[in-house]
């Protein structure tokens, strides 16, 4: 199929209302192919997480269009996106408390494959240690607790828990700024080897530019609920135009 897996248009997302009312993202838009990655990055506040959570509907959209090949997704009811719901994951920022600490990983890993999966049920013990060892973990582990890992060991479990109901798109929210610098390169090195085994399409929201450099094509940088410009990652790098661009090159430590 022609044309991006993921458009978003006009995108605004208000909270309040009245005198009260804030504006979190104004007429935010950008497009990611098949098997490409945005990097979304801007500081904490700037509304990118507010980005990734419209389109997967945690957040309802106040305005604009969010379409899924090439289908608007933003204004469909509950149920018309149930289907979407498996097609689109996310990966959250903190592995541990997206895991329910009373269930075990096969536990939680059987709750995704609940959501719908195309298979029966003989074949969910085989589709669990498949998904394990995507992520390079034993299925032993299968039977242990959150608890009982390290963060980078619960963010690939994180990550098997998204891949369980095969998605084709997936919402990266600040995934390895938990975690220790080498860490860090181990998740992202397995995010882009997902990519190139499985097909995957990535927004990959961040503060750090630094880390987005690695895994990006094109890069968006937000600033107070807008995108203030937008660029292939390496020109980004190469020629920043807008001072707040050019404020979180010069973070980077060493640059």
């Amino acid at each position: 199929m022609t044309g991006p897996l993921l458009e978003v248009q006009g995108l605004r997302v208000e909270f309040g209302r009245g005198k009260d009312r804030v504006q979190a993202v104004r007429d935010v838009g950008f497009r990611i192919g098949r098997k490409q990655t945005l990097g979304l990055v801007g500081e904490s506040g700037s509304g990118k997480t507010t980005v990734g959570r419209a389109i997967i509907r945690l957040l309802k959209p106040s305005a604009g269009l969010i379409r899924f090949e090439g289908k608007d997704i933003s204004s469909i009811s509950d149920s018309g996106f149930r289907p979407y719901r498996k097609r689109i994951q996310m990966i959250f920022q903190d592995p541990y408390s997206s895991l329910d600490p009373r269930l075990s990983i096969r536990g939680s890993l059987l709750e995704a494959l609940e959501l719908g999966h195309p298979s029966s049920k003989g074949e969910w013990e085989d589709i669990l240690a498949e998904k394990m060892r995507l992520v390079g973990l034993a299925p032993e582990y299968l039977g242990r607790y959150p608890h009982e890992f390290s963060g980078g060991q619960r963010q690939r479990i994180g990550i098997a828990r998204a891949l369980c109901v095969e998605p084709e798109f997936l919402i990266c929210d600040e995934p390895v700024s938990s975690l220790d610098v080498s860490i860090q390169a181990q998740i992202l090195n397995l995010l882009m080897d997902l990519q190139e085994r499985l097909g995957l399409s990535y927004l990959f929201i961040s503060h750090d530019l630094r880390v987005v450099k690695h895994i990006a094509r094109e890069v968006a940088v937000m600033q107070r609920g807008e995108i203030v410009e937008m660029k292939e990652t390496e020109e980004l790098y190469r020629a920043p135009e807008h001072a707040y661009t050019r404020t979180l090159l010069d973070a980077i430590p060493g640059r």
